[in-house]
């Protein structure tokens, strides 16, 4: 096991992956900005080390001042938690030649599966099912429409090397698809340095579910079951749950042996996800991958009674799958996970400044993931979300049940956030009922504003 980890992040996720370490007994290493220097992660940590500037490119994203910090402290390995450098192939070759363990896949299989259109092709070839579009990235437009012709409108058009919403759009007529491509491709080219696109068939109304996986370092892969992500709003998830309604154990057998055998032939290592969109005749299709330990893991630790981040860390040290997990997972009960947002719950604005009280809930089957404190404040530099709420029930009623009640006293003030939001949705008929697809905020936003 490793004698100390350096965790290249902030927030509840630097704060889960501390509390990892120390439960397997290895001495931590906090890097922080100087937005952060009074944070949770900083406090706990063993020891921590200031990076940089309060904006992200200037010390979370600073790869040589990563680096250095990890020299400093003499660290043996780096766990980049979600988001800022978690799917940075660039970074992790830099560890390797650091000789610093990056916990998480191998640089080349990162950038593999983060080409979505690569991505999309290594599916196919293991017979994972994908949605009809284009064979790699489209030269122009001119491709585009005949793409499109092919396969039939709607389409949706994406970038090579997007995520979270950007360069996507999606197109409903021949006419409309030059302009929209150009939007696209100039949007994509900004957001990643990169505008290639590519085009899939676009379904209306999907489902969205993914795979939680574990695959050791000597070729071994499990999947861990299913999670429903369908409730969120411009592409970001609000609401997670585990398992899938839509999801049939025969269904879950059968994806879950295909990704075993496909990720374990590309050499996948650690934590993974695989997402899929499911139309209404409930078929999966393969959307892309995330390499890494994903925002709303806690819904599944809560159904299998494993603990993720302390299962990248036992599979970097070099352990396998046989010896971390049970011999036999079983599925319990049901998960779901409310997104803690510092925003307005009606304009969706970022709400940043001082916490001036803060009590999160408890009791049974209640989990909250957070960094936050009163007294403490939320800078305005990055990603809005402040805490996860996570419960768990012997079915899916129970779960909603305890929501309802965690929610209702979940005290944050002095800053707005996305709590009356989440407490009217779990108030929602068609949420209650399970009925439900991507398009549900959309829908629900327009029945409040009436």
């Amino acid at each position: 096991m490793f004698r100390k980890v350096l965790v290249a992040n902030r927030g509840e996720i630097a704060l889960r992956v501390l509390n990892a370490c120390r439960e397997l007994g290895i001495r931590t290493v906090a890097v922080y900005s100087e937005a952060d220097r009074n944070s949770l992660h900083v406090r706990f940590a063993d020891e921590a080390i200031c990076i940089g500037p309060s904006r992200p490119a200037d010390s979370y994203l600073n790869v040589p001042a990563v680096i250095s910090a990890a020299e400093i402290a003499n660290v043996d390995a780096i766990h980049p938690g979600y988001g800022l450098l978690s799917e940075n192939a660039n970074f992790a070759e830099v560890c390797r030649a650091s000789n610093i363990k990056f916990i998480g896949p191998p640089p080349e299989v990162t950038r593999l599966m983060g080409e979505k259109e690569k991505a999309r092709q290594a599916m196919k070839k293991a017979k994972v099912p994908i949605l009809p579009g284009s064979d790699g990235v489209l030269s122009g437009s001119e491709e585009a429409q005949a793409v499109a012709a092919k396969i039939g409108y709607p389409v949706i058009l994406k970038a090579k090397a997007g995520g979270g919403g950007r360069g996507m759009r999606i197109v409903r007529t021949s006419e409309e698809l030059p302009n929209l491509f150009h939007a696209a491709h100039t949007e994509a080219a900004n957001a990643f340095g990169n505008g290639e696109l590519y085009m899939e068939k676009f379904i209306e109304q999907p489902r969205h579910i993914e795979f939680q996986i574990l695959a050791d370092e000597h070729g071994n892969v499990t999947t861990l079951f299913e999670r429903e992500c369908s409730i969120q709003r411009r592409h970001q998830k609000l609401i997670e749950e585990a398992p899938s309604l839509q999801v049939t154990p025969a269904m879950r057998k059968e994806i879950g042996q295909t990704l075993e055998r496909c990720l374990s032939d590309i050499g996948y290592q650690n934590a993974g996800t695989i997402e899929f969109l499911m139309d209404e005749d409930r078929k999966l299709y393969f959307i892309e991958m995330n390499t890494r330990i994903q925002v709303e893991h806690p819904v599944t630790e809560f159904i299998t009674g494993v603990d993720l981040v302390k299962a990248q860390l036992r599979i970097a040290a070099g352990e396998k799958l046989s010896d971390i997990l049970p011999p036999k997972i079983e599925l319990r009960g049901h998960a779901i996970e409310c997104r803690i947002n510092a925003e307005h719950p009606q304009k969706f604005t970022p709400s940043a400044g001082k916490i001036t009280a803060f009590n999160v809930p408890g009791g049974n089957g209640i989990r909250v993931d957070t960094a936050q404190y009163a007294e403490g404040v939320v800078p305005p530099y990055y990603d809005s979300l402040i805490a996860k709420l996570i419960v768990h029930g012997h079915d899916r009623a129970e779960a909603m049940a305890r929501m309802e009640r965690a929610l209702s006293q979940f005290i944050v003030q002095g800053i707005d956030t996305s709590i009356p939001l989440h407490q009217a949705i779990l108030q929602d008929e068609d949420f209650r009922a399970g009925n439900f697809d991507t398009k549900f905020m959309e829908r629900f936003l327009a029945k409040k504003s009436e």
